[in-house]
């Protein structure tokens, strides 16, 4: 899609194979408007006929059954129009939304992130959602209004082209008025547009955050805020609406006030003989419908401007930066080492590692390992293939993974997190996400090496029992089971566990190191911990921090070379004895 193209051909581009709708549409829409104009045209007849006094009703008869014919035809082919447009609307609508979504999945992981869970989901779902009305009937309704406008003229200017003129003097006027309405449009506008879309983000903000708001008295505050969007959000239109209210009393009532021009103009011709009466009622007729479908026209004036504002905040997702990966194209991989070399990498601008050079050998047992906020979640996330790296390269075996399709690396990798999200779904399910072909035997016995059959076993409906926006109705612990048995159920030749154990008690973390023992089996595991006691017997401990690689070796050769990972160690330890050593009572910290 190129910026400069039409809306129109944006709208058509994702109507696929409905844009015929769209033109069969716009087809009804005029002869409805043809047969709108009907009646008035057997309107004028009948008129004439009582004007020259015939009184034999038969003769009204004919003329009469064409007004009910045509009145009926235009109902027809009005319902024909917008159903048509219904239809070709609803699958541009689903058409956008997918494709957002795909590129969703395509962009970097960062770029995401940056743009907020409150702002994409406003956009593909809120904003999408609001142009059905626009599209669905603008189209329809403006071709007929148009057409209305068109053919009322054209009859008009065939009656009496002075009269035509006439009926025409109240609407530069009225555009007038109008058009004093638009300064100051495009501030006022976007005012408008910011304010809504801070509403949203605060809402969707406060009803995230409720929990931590309650739990540290900040409702007065987080409320407040609220409130405040709220107030502007209402005030943007508020003050748009009472700068305008003036210019729009004036315009909307002087551009329909077509017969204070036709009736005392006419009249005059009338007395001049240079109109006839027929031919005066029947302009008369004409001119009252005529600057209606323009104002109706009009009306959709704003949800042109909004429909530009969605299109421009849709193509602002659709056209946005990919990750770039060959589509199909399988790769064979000589093993699964993984290698960075000199790895350059930031958020934004600020660069957060700088010059990686690491080897996860296949079948090895790695483990990240640092401060927080020295770059270990990155390096994972990098290998996981969620950022490019800015410089330098990740490899898998002989082969830069940027090589790699995303559906063929993808299907390497098994993620584990500290913060998974479950869907509102069934437990069975959220498991076979990890591989959409498995049997219901096959996801239980993941479950089972998991350790996690005994607790969904109790629930009320075992696997069959839903877990919740976000598995809200499990445990930080029971989530954390799933996902790993949703990824043991994957069976990936590389597993990344992001600090694994992180939301589990004591009781249960000896069963999750236990199920990940399995999970790993002859498997490249790199796992981020900051118990180091639990990976004091990896193959390989990585020490990171401030973006560089501070040692690599086993724990004991790290305790003798690498000071950092000794204090670490020395923390860890002194941690542990002052809350599990014999003089110290757990209950009363």
């Amino acid at each position: 899609m190129k910026k400069n193209k039409s809306a129109f051909s944006w709208i058509m581009k994702f109507a696929g194979q409905k844009q015929n709708f769209y033109i069969f549409s716009v087809i009804f829409a005029i002869i409805g408007a043809l047969c709108q104009m009907i009646p008035f045209i057997m309107a004028a007849q009948i008129i004439e006929k009582l004007l020259l006094g015939n009184k034999n009703f038969r003769s009204y008869i004919i003329p009469l059954l064409i007004m009910i014919a045509a009145w009926i035809l235009h109902v027809v082919f009005h319902g024909l129009s917008t159903s048509f447009s219904h239809i070709a609307t609803f699958r541009v609508l689903a058409n956008i939304r997918k494709q957002g979504l795909i590129k969703l999945e395509r962009m970097p992981l960062g770029d995401v992130q940056r743009s907020g869970s409150g702002n994409l989901k406003n956009i593909l779902v809120e904003r999408i959602d609001s142009i059905e009305t626009t599209l669905a009937h603008m189209i329809p309704e403006m071709t007929g209004n148009l057409c209305a406008v068109l053919a009322t003229l054209i009859f008009l200017f065939y009656i009496d082209w002075r009269m035509a003129l006439v009926s025409l003097i109240t609407f530069p006027i009225g555009m007038i008025c109008f058009l004093c309405m638009m300064i100051g449009y495009e501030k006022n506008y976007n005012r408008a547009i910011n304010a809504t879309k801070n509403l949203n983000d605060t809402a969707v903000e406060y009803i995230g955050g409720i929990e931590v708001i309650k739990v540290f008295g900040k409702a007065k505050s987080s409320y407040e805020k609220f409130v405040a969007a709220t107030k502007e959000g209402a005030a943007s239109y508020v003050d748009w609406m009472r700068k305008n209210n003036i210019f729009f009393t004036f315009s909307m009532n002087i551009m329909p006030a077509t017969l204070v021009t036709v009736l005392p103009i006419g009249g005059l011709f009338v007395r001049n003989h240079s109109l006839s009466v027929t031919n005066f009622i029947f302009i008369i007729i004409l001119a009252m419908g005529l600057i209606t479908p323009i104002l109706n026209c009009m009306a959709f004036s704003d949800d042109i401007a909004k429909l530009n504002t969605i299109i421009s905040e849709v193509t602002s997702i659709l056209e946005a930066n990919e990750m770039p990966r060959p589509s199909t194209e399988q790769i064979q991989l000589e093993n699964h080492t993984i290698t960075l070399k000199n790895v350059h990498f930031g958020y934004n601008e600020a660069e957060v590692l700088h010059g990686i050079d690491l080897t996860f050998k296949e079948g090895t047992v790695n483990a990240l390992v640092g401060p927080s906020g020295g770059g270990k979640s990155t390096i994972a996330k990098l290998i996981a293939s969620f950022w490019d790296v800015k410089e330098g390269s990740i490899q898998l075996g002989a082969t830069d993974i940027r090589n790699l399709s995303s559906e063929q690396y993808h299907t390497l990798i098994a993620y584990v997190s500290q913060e998974n999200f479950l869907f509102d779904d069934t437990i069975r399910e959220n498991i076979r996400i990890g591989n959409l072909s498995a049997t219901d035997e096959q996801v239980e016995k993941a479950a089972k090496d998991c350790g996690c059959w005994d607790y969904i076993m109790s629930l009320e409906n075992g696997f069959d029992t839903m877990v919740g926006t976000g598995g809200t109705h499990l445990s930080g612990g029971e989530k954390q089971r799933i996902c790993i048995a949703r990824a043991m159920l994957k069976n990936a030749p590389i597993v990344i566990l992001d600090e694994a154990t992180a939301y589990t008690d004591p009781e249960n973390e000896a069963l999750i190191q236990a199920s990940v023992a399995k999970l790993i089996r002859g498997k490249t595991l790199i796992v981020i911990a900051h118990r180091l006691s639990t990976i004091t017997d990896a193959d390989q401990i990585v020490v990171v921090d401030h973006g560089t690689i501070h040692g690599t070796g086993t724990h004991n050769d790290l305790l003798r070379t690498c000071p950092l990972y000794k204090n670490l160690w020395n923390a860890h330890v002194s941690v542990k004895d002052r809350l599990y050593g014999g003089d110290v009572n757990v209950s009363n910290l």
